[in-house]
């Protein structure tokens, strides 16, 4: 069942507030569930220009706007996120979780869901591996509409999100992007911590 919440939230002592837009699948929970790994992270930053050019973009860098993500949360919703060898890039044919959470948080637009971990054994050793060199998120996009094709930064104004990537932070169009691997130990979540 999807849920949709919005409400303001408070910021430290000071009477500002932020919007938190957030929405979530909810699955009913298996204690130990062998393909179950939860992950979370930073997919992307919104009204912010990305540091480099992402695929597709002919060049470009890009903005996303909070009014484009909002509308789009709902797409993010049951989709893939996938990995490529390397850690560099996307491989749409290699699904290894499922985003099941989406929530914009400020500028940031934060994910959640389960990795495949008995589908795809390969991916918790190689996380553990990874951890020291910053592993982040990439978002994947169709139906985009740019607000000015000839503007050096393009604005993107509509898109649907089809799913994400997760790679080095480095290797991502975003570098405020972020990846980690979330372990229950004992009944009780910790965060084993990656891109961190």
């Amino acid at each position: 069942m999807a849920h949709e919440v919005c409400r303001p939230r408070a910021i430290g002592s000071r009477s500002r507030t932020m919007e938190l837009r957030a929405m979530a699948v909810e699955f009913p929970e298996v204690q130990g569930h062998p393909n179950r790994l939860p992950f979370e992270g930073c997919l992307t930053l919104v009204d912010v220009a990305s540091d480099k050019a992402p695929s597709g973009a002919r060049g470009h860098r890009v903005v996303l706007t909070r009014a484009a993500a909002e509308a789009a949360l709902p797409s993010l919703l049951g989709m893939a996120v996938d990995y490529k060898a390397g850690w560099d890039g996307h491989d749409a044919r290699q699904k290894c979780g499922i985003i099941t959470s989406a929530e914009l948080v400020g500028s940031r637009l934060m994910v959640s869901g389960f990795l495949f971990a008995r589908d795809f054994p390969e991916m918790e050793p190689a996380m553990d591996a990874a951890a020291s060199q910053s592993m982040g998120m990439s978002y994947e996009l169709a139906d985009a509409h740019v607000a000015d094709m000839r503007a050096q930064v393009w604005t993107l104004t509509r898109a649907t999100f089809t799913g994400a990537a997760i790679l080095l932070r480095e290797k991502a169009a975003y570098r405020g992007t972020s990846f980690r691997v979330r372990r229950e130990s004992a009944g009780h979540a910790r965060a084993a911590s990656v891109g961190r």
